[in-house]
């Protein structure tokens, strides 16, 4: 109980911080892709969380509205969890091919789980958003459950954070390295994970050290690869507030990260903790 009165006096505080005025008196224009009947968690978690109050104004995209031009009214596009072959499956060619203009002309993209396996230029299904390719991925199939992430001094000052480390629900997102495409540059490591989940016959030692939180520059726009799931009732929160903020290029300082509990953050059984998969 005291955890969750902690956790909702941080909540209100962040909405104070992060409100309109935040952001110059103008809300962050946010896209939310969902292929779903509107029954995805995702989508339903990120919208409680970026709301009017908090300086953000969401709307639902569908692959067919991102083909028909949807993200010309969006700051930025987040792409949750599920499954990152049929988010590209869904978009087609063309789809994809409006995501990477949006970026590369100045629009923000954020990825969750299968977001950032999307947003990698390791299959060729991939967005090619961000210097990145899936290690292990052979068993993406690794497991769920929480894991401490230690940010790096980037991810210190990013995130306004003085605590090392903070624990999040993880969900079989991406374990991202960096790759050698020629034309993108080198990704902006923030966290690094520090424990890790090895079930299904993972083997050990193979997710620490990964980054679990990368940006990078896409042409004119931003790239923020989240592996994990802040999103969920657990959070921290935070993550996806700053980070939002920072790839609509609208960035905030001296907001304190602080632990969230994971007391309600459980259960796996919800299309982005099962389906963030590659495949």
């Amino acid at each position: 109980m005291i955890r969750r009165l902690q956790r909702k006096a941080l909540l209100a505080v962040l909405t104070l911080a992060f409100g309109a005025s935040a952001f110059g008196g103008e809300l962050v224009r946010v896209a939310i892709y969902d292929h779903s009947d509107g029954s995805a968690g995702g989508p339903k978690d990120l919208q409680r969380i970026l709301t009017e109050e908090s300086g953000f104004r969401c709307v639902r995209v569908s692959p067919q509205e991102i083909r028909d031009g949807a993200l010309k009214e969006a700051d930025v596009l987040i792409v949750p969890g599920g499954s990152g072959s049929l988010q590209a499956k869904k978009l087609g060619g063309e789809g994809r091919q409006v995501v990477k203009d949006f970026v590369r002309n100045g629009g923000g993209y954020v990825g969750i789980c299968a977001g950032s396996y999307l947003a990698s230029s390791h299959y060729d299904w991939s967005l090619g958003l961000i210097n990145a390719q899936v290690f292990d991925r052979e068993h993406w199939a690794r497991g769920t459950g929480d894991v401490l992430l230690k940010f790096t001094q980037q991810g210190k000052e990013a995130f306004g954070k003085t605590q090392e480390r903070i624990s999040v629900y993880y969900g079989q997102g991406p374990l991202l390295v960096p790759d050698d495409a020629t034309d993108l540059p080198a990704y902006e490591p923030l966290a690094h994970y520090a424990t890790e989940i090895a079930k299904n016959g993972a083997p050990t030692g193979v997710m620490i050290g990964t980054a679990a939180l990368a940006r990078a520059a896409y042409g004119e726009g931003r790239v923020l690869c989240i592996s994990c799931h802040p999103e969920k009732k657990g959070g921290p929160h935070e993550l996806i507030l700053i980070g939002v903020g920072w790839a609509a290029g609208r960035e905030l300082t001296e907001i304190e990260l602080a632990p969230a509990s994971h007391e309600e953050a459980k259960d796996p059984a919800t299309e982005e903790a099962v389906g963030a998969t590659a495949s």
